[in-house]
């Protein structure tokens, strides 16, 4: 049986023909059949099936006894076919290189879902390429793995035969077919989708599709473009029997009667959207039909109108159509309207949802994890997320990520998309929620266990405490504060000064635990070779002393980091080597590499780490962290290594942020290194040794003391046994003599030489005082 099956229906096509049956036979993917079908040719379309056919054993030659039509061809390969998943091609578009072979490890890794969507692009006759409007929807999809009811624009999909794969059984199992004579795609498009319990994307070009100037239906003016509003009646009237589909078993049975109302709302949009285009075409409609198809088309568009969506007025009569739109104009406006509606829909639909959903009995083993804004599977939620996987295997682990940060999901890990049915389906059912920030949405519920984890240590000013100063960033007013707090029964400590502040800026009723912070259980157990391996990595120069710059968020304009990172470069020499990681908040690129700090890279100036996904790798790297007002110091301190930190702006930013540590104070346990104000500062202490001096030690010393009182490396495990697991008291933190601290990269070179035999001497940059 092969894998794929790939049904051609060809019919006065002999000029594309070949490239059409190469693009399938040429792949490198050989485990396909090809069924072309000549629909009674009156050219040599039928001769060059037939010379494929002795050429190449997988091509299959179907000879139709009368003309049919594509969609009946279609019906009549298919029915012949073997493959595990049908793919449909016209005879005269192309399938991109690669593409079966891409196709085939989607569907393997999505576990064989019913359909499997990929994106197109168009080519006019002067081989000029577009993008298909499709883009947009198969890239926010990206490894999920969906339904209709719970994604409902997946029906804004171009309704066509060839950018799809739907698998054999389900073509079988839901008597699918095309239909008989012109938009023939319209019933098996929806229909596949609608019936299907699991769809899947493919963000990847499959297929060139040919627009055609002449020579088939679509190009040719006539009354037979009139089907198109009978196929979307006979849709219409087919729903009840597709709204909402059947589920296969291990997929989630539909929901409330409201699934239908944003899935009749994007199919509504998508009709009205396709039928005025094809009134606006001139290729199709001849303006003595334009009348009489314009009143077809509006009282279709009216009949299946969905409650609430709107009737423009400018459909009441083809007079007013005139007189108040052109027809591409309305056809952009009522597709806006009806998508923001169908939009609407879906939001009040799924929270509906959501409401029912609270009455299902809670799923003891499900964790619902969030970290980062649900845009990042990382920090202490992630932490937490591996060590219950190592001792609570039982338990099933779901991380809610936004559509625009699925990339950011771990391959294996299972996720839920924000605002999808299956997220309100999960943080209804979910026992534990456990994220950094908030689940949007989360109402909360008897049985359920909600952990928050917090980013990090509190330098500046946090919760209720924020309204006090005005350079806070736009967050959650007071009101949206208490609310999140309320929902917490647990919240995460790293030190004494962390719970003192949660309880003045998160006043509510949760308890909190002195684990540590599960992030910083790396600290402890990564060992030498660990370090050796995180720096060759990440590229940093053997012998060189490697200083991490992680400057704090200021602000969303802020895109530039504050000091001058070629300067500063420059002025530390070729000795070290600087590591810039900026803010996952901050300027436009949301923690992405900014454009003039890659250059640098380029250059070999610094190394731009901002996209790498965990801070704890950074510094395990560091020889040194280079901060400002960030967090991370109080974190980097847990590793006892030096920290220098900038201070430009300190005043300003204390009085319009609002700071619960004076760093530079000079007082042990306050300040954490040695200070410096600008570049020259920062490169002064470094190449005078002050940054890992014997005053620099004593302070670090002491702040490590007063901020890392409870980062002992048991952190996630004290989280699993006392949050997930439910054991009555915490784990006991290690006395300050057992706590191990994963070595500086000094020491693991040392440890490298050790294990050689100590035949090498260690000389150069990396052998700076400390």
């Amino acid at each position: 049986m092969p894998r794929f099956s790939v049904i051609v229906p060809a019919r006065g096509v002999q000029g594309f023909l070949r490239a059409c049956l190469d693009s399938v036979l040429e792949q490198p993917f050989r485990d396909v059949e090809l069924i072309a079908v000549d629909d009674c040719s009156a050219d040599a379309t039928g001769a060059i099936i037939d010379e494929y056919a002795r050429r190449d054993p997988r091509l299959v030659a179907l000879h139709l006894r009368r003309p049919s039509g594509a969609g009946p061809s279609r019906n009549a390969g298919a029915a012949l076919a073997g493959g595990d998943h049908l793919l449909f091609l016209d005879g005269d578009d192309t399938l991109a290189p690669g593409a079966l072979a891409a196709v085939d490890a989607r569907l393997r890794a999505c576990g064989e879902p019913d359909v499997l969507l990929w994106d197109h692009e168009r080519m006019d006759v002067w081989e000029r390429r577009r993008p298909s409007g499709d883009g947009a929807f198969l890239e926010a999809a990206g490894d999920a793995v969906f339904d209709a009811a719970r994604r409902p624009a997946v029906l804004g999909v171009e309704p066509a035969a060839w950018n799809r794969a739907v698998r054999r059984e389900h073509w079988t199992g839901r008597g699918l077919a095309f239909a008989d004579g012109p938009y023939e795609d319209v019933p098996y498009a929806y229909g596949s989708l609608l019936t299907a319990g699991r769809i899947a994307a493919l963000d990847r070009v499959c297929v060139t599709w040919r627009e055609r100037r002449r020579g088939s239906a679509t190009t040719t003016p006539g009354r037979h473009h009139f089907v198109a509003v009978e196929r979307y009646e006979e849709l219409f009237a087919r729903l009840d029997g597709l709204l909402p589909g059947e589920r296969d078993a291990g997929a989630e049975r539909g929901g409330p009667e409201d699934d239908r109302l944003p899935l009749l709302t994007v199919l509504h949009a998508r009709m009205t959207d396709r039928l005025l285009a094809i009134l606006d075409d001139p290729d199709r409609i001849v303006p003595e039909d334009r009348a009489a198809f314009f009143r077809a088309a509006s009282r279709c568009i009216r009949r299946h109108r969905p409650e609430g969506a709107p009737q423009p007025a400018a459909l009441r009569s083809y007079r007013a159509y005139r007189s108040l739109h052109g027809a591409q104009d309305l056809r952009r406006e009522l597709a806006r309207e009806l998508r923001d509606r169908g939009e609407a829909a879906a939001r009040t639909a799924f929270r509906r949802y959501y409401g029912l959903r609270l009455h299902a009995p809670l799923d003891a083993d499900l964790v619902l994890y969030g970290a980062r804004g649900n845009r990042a599977v990382t920090g202490n939620p992630y932490a937490v997320d591996r060590k219950a996987r190592e001792i609570a295997p039982q338990l099933h682990g779901v991380w809610a990520v936004h559509e625009d940060a699925v990339d950011a999901v771990p391959a294996g890990a299972d996720h839920v998309t924000v605002g999808s049915r299956r997220y309100w389906d999960v943080l209804a059912r979910a026992t534990y929620l456990i994220t950094d920030g908030d689940f949007p949405g989360a109402a909360g519920r008897p049985g359920q266990v909600c952990l928050q984890t917090h980013q990090g240590t509190p330098l500046k000013a946090t919760g209720l405490d924020t309204h006090r100063y005005p350079g806070t960033p736009a967050g959650p007013g007071p009101g949206r504060v208490l609310e999140h707090a309320d929902q917490w029964d647990y919240c995460l400590s790293a030190n004494q000064h962390s719970s003192e502040i949660w309880e003045r800026a998160y006043p509510s009723s949760y308890q909190t635990l002195a684990t540590g912070f599960p992030r910083n259980d790396r600290y402890a157990t990564a060992t030498a070779a660990d370090v050796r391996a995180l720096r060759a990595a990440l590229g940093v120069r053997p012998g060189a002393t490697a200083v991490l710059y992680a400057p704090t968020h200021r602000g969303p304009a802020d895109a530039a980091p504050p000091l001058d990172v070629a300067r500063l470069a420059g002025a530390l020499g070729p000795r070290f080597q600087l590591l810039v990681r900026a803010h996952p908040y901050s300027g436009p690129h949301r923690g992405a590499p900014d454009p003039r700090t890659a250059a640098l890279q380029e250059e070999g100036t610094v190394l731009d780490v901002s996209g790498h996904p965990h801070i704890e790798d950074l510094c395990l790297a560091a020889d040194a962290l280079l901060c400002d007002f960030s967090s991370v110091l109080f974190d980097y301190a847990v590793l006892d290594r030096p920290i220098v930190v900038h201070t430009a702006d300190w005043d300003a930013f204390r009085l319009t942020r609002g700071v619960y540590v004076d760093l530079l104070s000079g007082r042990p346990g306050d300040t954490p290194g040695v200070l410096a104000p600008d570049e020259a500062a920062v490169a002064g202490a470094f190449h005078s040794g002050r940054w890992d001096g014997p005053a620099a030690a004593s302070l670090r010393a002491a702040f490590r003391e007063r901020f890392c009182q409870y980062d002992d490396g048991l952190a996630a495990e004290r989280v699993v046994r006392r949050v997930l697991l439910g054991e009555d008291d915490l784990l006991p933190l290690l006395p300050s003599g057992e706590r191990r601290t994963a070595p500086s990269p000094r020491a693991a070179e040392r440890a490298l030489e050790r294990q050689a035999g100590g035949a090498r001497t260690l000389t150069g940059p990396g052998a700076v005082a400390g």
